[in-house]
């Protein structure tokens, strides 16, 4: 089924994709809400968790920014087709608080993690309305010592 047309430029849907991205940066939670719809679909394939609607989005989003405060991404490339886009990103950061995983809460680590992603975003109107996040979970695990 082809994408929905949209009547933003490419630079622009890769601004939208981005925005909720560079929001979580800064841990800037009101810009995060500000840059997506409000039934936001985030489905986060790493560790199997996919939540819909904005108040059920921004806890998860707090609690990956409390369990690596220092956590950001930065983007390596974007590609746009139609109104999605694919943003390739590399995650950094400090472990310090407790990362809640499907086997059970990890506490903070002091390890630092760099860790290649993928976002599949769509974007409606100019603000994001799903979010796909692609990693690699056991490279994550690996670099926390937590993993084989």
């Amino acid at each position: 089924m082809p994408a929905p047309s949209t009547t933003l430029s490419p630079k622009q849907l890769i601004a939208a994709a981005k925005a909720p991205l560079m929001a979580y940066n800064d841990k800037n939670w009101d810009a995060l809400r500000a840059s997506i719809t409000p039934n936001f679909v985030y489905d986060e394939v790493g560790t199997d968790r996919k939540v819909q609607g904005v108040d059920n989005v921004m806890p998860l989003m707090k609690e990956w920014g409390e369990a690596i405060p220092d956590s950001k991404a930065t983007f390596d490339n974007a590609y746009v087709s139609g109104n999605t886009v694919v943003i390739e990103l590399t995650w950094r950061g400090t472990h310090t608080g407790a990362l809640n995983l499907p086997s059970g809460p990890v506490p903070g680590t002091g390890k630092r993690i760099e860790l290649r992603a993928c976002n599949v975003f769509e974007i409606t109107g100019d603000k994001a309305s799903m979010q796909r996040q692609y990693f690699d979970m056991g490279t994550m695990l690996r670099q926390l010592g937590i993993g084989g």
